[in-house]
């Protein structure tokens, strides 16, 4: 009966042992579909088999169906309360779902159940990690690997983790940074001496992706930490036998370009739709969508490209169906925001590979030929910066579209929070938690201490805890300046776009964050008409305000220090008929910021060349 259920005829009968047994076997296969029907049979025959609805939820989740394997797994852990590995499955659902908390419940359970389970441990690091509790998440990683001393991604996780989110005070960054370097050298010399086939895998599961929110050098840090990721990923793609492509000549080119991000998003709408639209027109264009979240703009991507492929897939599915496609060039818009796209990225798929500005930073990948970056944004000598060849597009380097107004997200209201006297000035910090450094935080103090009736509005962006963290070490800066922070600064939920856009039309200022800048929120204030001021940082990353300003003709707006910062904001909200001027100034100029062809010119000429 049971070599009969492996079969393709998803009617035959079979007790539910037998179809419990036949349906785990076949999702060890990866044949998820049989695998669930025969799974969903065997609860169906028998609703308390604790074990079939857990191998059912580890199917569906296999099979990107989060909510349904959330359910399974509960279901699971109800019918059997000591059932480690149900509750280590809900744990980790909830992780990929971003309740951290409610994550940590589970995970905990199931680690009380089962002590030496290394898996429930190290996602019980990655909820700390979420929850913005770096140290508590080094512990579990830690945990985690001396339970399982070959857990390659426990360890590669500890060593990216040195790096916290958000600082609290009293948390040196510098000292954290020269802690993840010790660990990075640590890591490789771990991996030098392991003899584990599939210590790849640890790829990616975490990133450095919060060195670039320090204003330091990191090409040298991440040079280092690229060549990690090649090494082990070069490994897996020789044994899997994808040999690099070699180069060819072609008089259209075959470009392909990867990205989770293929729906309304930030990296699409500063940097990808353009591409799509010009690279459409002048080359054989192939899309991978990496990611899960698919709307109206990965239609439209869909409808654009010669070849479209999207739908959760495992990595190695996606490196042969890349490699198979024979590019010319393979353009990733935003390595270091997911795990899929920097385990490929750590490959050579294609003879001429380009990082960009996504994720604004080098990638330190020897895989990554090119950067595309933006003319208007990048300082003298940027080339420094970079491990790859930088090339900078003219202008801003994107063709991007106007944003969509919302009637009935801007005619919500605001949040009860921002019901402000008549007296007071609407200062808005756009920046997620993250981007706040703690040597700036001095910045926003002097300006609340001269301007006494101005009114912070910053945002509490999921996960939520790291907005508490900067919000508790603002208030121990502001204490301890003599300034007050109850009735200067606000902390409000994070906003659709529309409700966003009239908060910027109602702000009598918008402050950009220093060190790390915001691109598309520069847009949204200038299309809004706020007057913007920003800090030209040392790298790109810090630059992503400063360029659209200096763009419009509005370089006064632009400070080179942070007193020059103070001095113009200060200066600004003293002022109202220089903010009245400001805001005619930018209404007659932004419509520069939109549908500029010169970068995807350049871009067409790059690809051709590199096709060539």
């Amino acid at each position: 009966m049971l070599r009969r259920l492996l079969g393709l005829d998803p009617a035959l009968p079979g007790t539910a042992q037998e179809c419990f047994q036949a349906g785990s076997e076949l999702a060890q296969r990866g044949r998820l579909e049989r695998a669930i029907v025969l799974l969903r049979r065997a609860v169906e025959l028998d609703a308390s088999h604790a074990a079939a609805h857990h191998n059912l939820g580890s199917a569906l989740r296999d099979r990107g169906e989060r909510q349904a394997a959330l359910a399974a797994y509960r279901e699971a852990a109800r019918l059997e309360p000591k059932f480690a590995e149900a509750h280590y499955g809900i744990g980790l659902m909830l992780v990929e779902e971003r309740a951290y908390e409610e994550a940590l419940a589970s995970l905990k359970r199931a680690a009380a159940l089962r002590p030496r389970m290394a898996e429930a441990r190290f996602q019980a690091g990655n909820a700390h990690m979420g929850l913005g509790d770096w140290q508590a998440a080094l512990e579990e990683f830690r945990a985690a690997f001396a339970a399982r001393p070959d857990y390659a991604e426990a360890r590669w996780a500890r060593a990216m983790s040195q790096l916290p989110a958000v600082f609290g005070p009293g948390v040196d960054p510098a000292e954290r940074r020269r802690a993840f370097a010790a660990e990075l050298k640590s890591l490789r010399k771990w991996f030098e001496g392991t003899e584990r086939g599939d210590a790849y895998l640890a790829v990616g599961v975490h990133q450095p992706f919060y060195l670039a929110y320090q204003e330091e050098p990191n090409r040298e840090l991440l040079a280092e930490y690229g060549a990690l990721c090649a090494q082990q990923m070069g490994q897996w793609q020789s044994l899997a036998g994808l040999a690099p492509p070699a180069r060819r000549a072609r008089r259209r080119p075959k470009v392909g370009i990867a990205s989770a991000h293929i729906y309304e998003h930030s990296v699409w709408s500063a940097l990808v739709r353009g591409w799509v639209e010009r690279l459409a027109q002048c080359s054989e264009l192939h899309l991978f969508h990496l990611g899960g979240v698919a709307d109206e703009e990965t239609e439209l991507a869909r409808q654009r490209a010669a070849k479209f492929h999207g739908g959760m897939r495992p990595f190695d599915h996606w490196a042969r169906l890349i490699h198979g496609a024979g590019l010319d060039l393979l353009i990733y818009p935003e390595i270091g925001m997911d795990a899929t796209t920097a385990k490929l990225a750590a490959l050579r798929l294609a003879p001429a590979q380009a990082a960009s500005w996504g994720h604004p930073e080098t990638s330190g990948l020897p895989t990554m030929d090119y950067y595309l970056s933006a003319q208007a944004m990048e300082p003298e000598g940027a080339q420094a910066n970079y491990s790859e060849t930088l090339v900078a597009l003219p202008n801003l380097g994107a063709w991007v579209l106007p944003g969509k107004d919302d009637p009935d997200g801007e005619s919500a209201g605001s949040p009860a929070a921002l019901e402000a006297k008549a007296d007071e000035l609407l200062l808005v910090c756009p920046g997620t938690a993250f981007k706040y450094a703690p040597r700036y935080d001095s910045v926003l103090v002097e300006i609340a201490k001269r301007v006494p009736n101005a009114r912070f509005v910053l945002f509490r962006s999921r996960p939520e805890p790291l907005a508490d963290k900067l919000r508790e070490r603002l208030r121990d800066s502001f204490r301890r300046a003599g300034a007050d922070f109850e009735r200067q600064v606000s902390f409000i939920p994070w906003q659709p776009p529309g409700a966003f856009r009239a908060l910027l039309r109602r702000a009598d200022l918008c402050l950009d964050t220093l060190g790390f800048s915001g691109f598309n929120t520069a847009l949204h204030a200038l299309e809004c008409g706020a007057p913007l001021v920003a800090y030209e940082g040392r790298f790109l990353r810090g630059r992503l305000a400063s360029g659209p300003l200096r763009h419009l003709g509005l370089g006064e707006l632009v400070a080179g220090t942070r007193q020059a910062y103070v001095e113009l904001a200060v200066a600004l909200a003293c002022d109202a008929g220089r903010r009245q001027a400001l805001r005619d100034r930018i209404a007659e100029a932004r419509g520069r910021l939109f549908r500029d062809a010169a970068p995807l010119d350049a871009l067409e000429s790059f690809v051709k060349s590199v096709g060539a």
